[in-house]
C-alpha cells in the first residue's frame, strides 16, 4: 500500500510480496508503452478498415442479400473489435498515468495493493482480485 512519506517510484505490493525491483517496474512501463504503440497502431488500421467499409456501402444496389448481409456483419466485427481496441487503449493510457502518479498498484475500491503478480499478468489491472470479484458478481 502507498504510504504518505513512501517515494512514488516504490510500487505496491501485498504483505506476502517481495517489492518490485526496479527492472520489473521498467519492464511493466515499458510493456505498457509497446501496447500503447501498437494499440494507436491497430486503432487506426481499424479506422481505415472500416472507413473502407461504409464507403462500399451496404445498401444493396448490385449485391444479393448474402452479400449484404456479409458486409453488415464484417462492418460490425469492425466497429466491435475498434471499441475493444480503443478500451484497452484508454486502460494503458491510465496504468501509465497512474504509474506517473504513484497510484500503479492500488486498488481504486479500497485502497490496498492490488498484487504485483496480478499486475505482472495483466498491467492495466485497477482492482485488487477480492473487489474484481465483487464487481464481476454484480
Amino acid at each position: 500500500m502507498y504510504c504518505p512519506g513512501m517515494p512514488k517510484s516504490t510500487l505496491a505490493v501485498r504483505s506476502d510480496e517481495d517489492p518490485w525491483t526496479s527492472e520489473e517496474s521498467a519492464e511493466v512501463r515499458s510493456e505498457l508503452e509497446a501496447d500503447l504503440v501498437r494499440l494507436r497502431k491497430e486503432l487506426d488500421l481499424s479506422a481505415k478498415e472500416l472507413q473502407d467499409l461504409l464507403r462500399d456501402g451496404v445498401d444493396g444496389a448490385g449485391n444479393d442479400q448474402a452479400d449484404v448481409g456479409s458486409k453488415g456483419l464484417e462492418r460490425d466485427a469492425e466497429m466491435s473489435l475498434a471499441a475493444n481496441q480503443r478500451e484497452l487503449l484508454m486502460q494503458t493510457e491510465r496504468a501509465l498515468q497512474r504509474l506517473d502518479q504513484g497510484t500503479y498498484g492500488l486498488c481504486e475500491i479500497c485502497g490496498e495493493a492490488i498484487g504485483k503478480l496480478r499486475l505482472q499478468a495483466f498491467p492495466r489491472a485497477t482492482l485488487c482480485k477480492e473487489c474484481k470479484q465483487r464487481e464481476e458478481r454484480r
